[in-house]
């Protein structure tokens, strides 16, 4: 039996995101304290089972460590209301075979709430190709979804593109976040042990507060080994995960429906926080990424949360 769904919830974190009630980056670096912290501030995603609406959960309900250390929970705000903006980058591999799914993507689009802005890409022979803008007239994004090259635009590294598109969304205000949609196979630089740009494309994310999330499909014709097709798959799994993001599969082949996925991802965007903690303060000039773990003692609730959270540097 088929089953649709993403891989497990990862206790990690879903990229730091700056909001208009919130300091930005550069005064966050000048807010330490006398005792050494500094506040960061990053989205989360809460779900019941089986990416049901979860229960409300307070200020009180999440911890926060580094390591073993407990660390101090400043705010706690839902991304709804006057907090509810979004910037949704959608990221198509030009070698996808899309005839069957565009539809289901442009249904996607159009059913996105008006605060939230779409803007759609192709990832095609090592170019990034912007099909429409950003924009809240998801109509007319919508219908700049087109049929995919094919074997002809195949992307020859997807990580490359994704790292272009993230330079796109680094300017733009409150929630950023991205839907990939490849088969996560790097053809332009190999993939063992796994594409040298993944990294790349990860630290990327966190630094420049990105969720990333991944749905895979096959791209060109079937005939690659199982094992490529579970490498490819597993970057594209590590690169949500550690974003933040929900990586969404069946099998090693294309879904039979992206329909379920998109529901999924929808409620992911409908049942995010803004989290605030503070943490101790780095001497590193540049910042650094800082590994934490984020729980909850509620029954019933996952949370998926970033890897890593960017620890801006001392102020100059």
């Amino acid at each position: 039996m088929l089953e649709f769904g993403a891989r497990p919830s990862y206790l990690a974190v879903l990229a730091l995101f700056v909001i208009p009630t919130l300091p930005s980056r550069a005064v966050l670096a000048r807010q330490q304290t006398d005792s050494g912290t500094v506040p960061v501030t990053t989205v989360v995603t809460v779900l019941g089972p089986k990416f049901s609406a979860p229960p409300a959960l307070g200020k009180s309900d999440v911890i926060v460590r580094t390591g073993e250390h407990r660390e101090n929970v400043l705010n706690w705000r839902p991304a709804q209301g006057e907090h509810a903006g979004l910037e949704l980058a959608i990221l198509i591999d030009d070698g996808t075979d899309l005839g069957s799914y565009l539809d289901e993507l442009r249904r996607f689009i159009q059913a996105q709430p008006k605060q939230t802005r779409v803007g759609v890409f192709y990832a095609s022979l090592g170019m990034t190709l912007t099909a429409a803008p950003f924009s809240a007239d998801h109509d007319a994004v919508a219908q700049k979804v087109r049929i995919s090259l094919g074997q002809t635009g195949t992307s020859t590294s997807i990580y490359l593109s994704l790292i272009d598109v993230l330079k796109k969304l680094q300017s733009l205000p409150g929630r950023r976040e991205i839907l990939l949609v490849g088969d996560g196979h790097d053809r332009l630089r190999g993939d063992l042990p796994e594409s040298p740009d993944l990294g790349r494309a990860i630290d990327s994310a966190l630094k420049t507060d990105i969720v990333v999330h991944t749905l895979y499909a096959r791209v060109g014709r079937l005939g690659r080994l199982s094992f490529d097709l579970t490498l490819a798959q597993g970057n594209l799994t590590k690169l949500a995960s550690e974003t933040g993001g929900q990586s969404f599969f069946q099998g090693l082949d294309t879904p039979i429906s992206f329909t379920p996925f998109l529901n999924q991802l929808d409620m992911v965007l409908h049942n995010q926080y803004f989290l605030t903690f503070a943490t101790a303060s780095t001497d590193k000039a540049k910042g650094e990424l800082r590994r934490f773990q984020l729980t909850t003692e509620q029954r019933n609730v996952s949370i998926t949360a970033p890897r890593r959270v960017f620890v801006p540097g001392p102020p100059k």
